[in-house]
């Protein structure tokens, strides 16, 4: 099974050098306007071919709504959203399992009957059509008062020491060609740039925030708020750790310094931290939700490594010659964004 949700159920569909991907959305709430023209901003913002930072592959991602929809609104039906894949070359993909790819492990599963063109459904591609349906989820939300943002926090282990104060501010970073903070933009992009130059890629960190979100949102346990974020946090390509808050940094505290102490203002309870990222018991608080999660390294790199042909079931050396991201962090930020848009839109629902 491929669907993700309880109330917001949500599948993706189809591989990356095949003739469509998409995504099928259940459980939408009927009356909803829809502006295309925001979801076309949110697509060209993780469409590839745009940068130097990203793969060559030239895609529009123009996405084609087939149902669910009728006069700008949602009906309440499921709707159906699919996006042409015009520009695969899968001859630059051969036989020998790539490292770091799920060639291996789909081998293992599907016993070689699955489509593997440049990674099949286990692409980075099949992120464009969650990038669809967190633009829907950004609309909703955004009704409600609710906003979400993303950023590159670090490339390799260059990593940004400022955090964004304000909405305005994290908008100005997030929509920025490469969403990073100024200070360290150019940094990160040289960086990025040297290992590409050696055939080589870099990982990094990217944190999001949703804004707004209101106290109460969430279950217990199983349908904790940070449950939910995390099931389509680690469906992401390339997606190796998640934490909120404070995360990790938290385990070298006390639990004085930890803990976030509270106030009240205007009849209103407030924290005066934000160690637990707007999440507690599984519920939000009413303080930013803050997440980030660790990318790795792009498993495609241009270096010589040593594998296997699965075929001859033989040692053999693996030179990939397929368009990469040197770097999946950049465009891997409003992905990021849609899968939080899309949690927060589940548990709010």
């Amino acid at each position: 099974m491929n669907t993700w949700g309880r109330h917001i159920r949500l599948s993706i569909f189809g591989e990356s050098h095949g003739k469509a991907i998409g995504v099928i959305i259940d459980g939408l709430p009927a009356g909803e306007s829809i502006d295309e023209e925001r979801i076309a901003v949110e697509m060209s913002r993780r469409a590839p071919g745009g940068t130097e930072f990203s793969t060559a592959r030239n895609e529009s991602d123009l996405a084609e709504i087939l149902s669910g929809t009728l006069n700008g609104k949602t009906t309440g039906a499921p709707l159906c959203a699919m996006i042409r894949n015009n520009d695969a070359r899968s001859g630059d993909y051969g036989k020998a399992i790539r490292p770091g790819h799920a060639d291996w492990t789909a081998l293992l599963k599907y016993s070689g009957h699955a489509d593997m063109r440049g990674g099949g459904h286990f692409s980075g591609r099949l992120t464009a059509p969650l990038v669809f349906a967190g633009a829907l989820a950004k609309q909703i939300i955004g009704g409600r008062g609710v906003k979400v943002f993303g950023r590159v926090l670090s490339v390799g282990n260059l990593k940004d020491t400022e955090t964004p104060a304000t909405a305005d501010e994290w908008e100005k970073i997030s929509m920025a060609r490469f969403p990073a903070s100024e200070g360290v933009r150019d940094a990160m992009q040289a960086l990025i740039l040297e290992a590409k130059g050696e055939g080589d890629s870099v990982g990094g960190i990217v944190e999001a925030a949703a804004l707004g979100v209101p106290g109460g949102c969430g279950e217990p346990f199983f349908g904790a708020l940070e449950s939910v974020a995390a099931a389509m946090m680690f469906s992401i390509p390339g997606v190796k750790g998640l934490e909120f808050g404070g995360g990790f940094a938290l385990t070298h505290m006390r639990g004085s310094e930890a803990n976030d102490e509270l106030y009240v203002e205007d009849g209103i309870i407030r924290s005066r931290t934000n160690n637990n990222g707007g999440i507690l018991g599984g519920i939000s608080n009413g303080a930013p939700i803050i997440l980030r999660v660790a990318i790795k390294p792009t498993a495609s790199i241009a270096k010589v490594q040593r594998t296997v042909d699965p075929e001859h079931m033989t040692n053999v050396e693996l030179e990939i010659k397929g368009r990469h991201d040197p770097c999946i962090a950049p465009r891997a930020t409003p992905v990021v964004e849609a899968g939080l848009a899309l949690s927060i839109l589940e548990c709010m629902s």
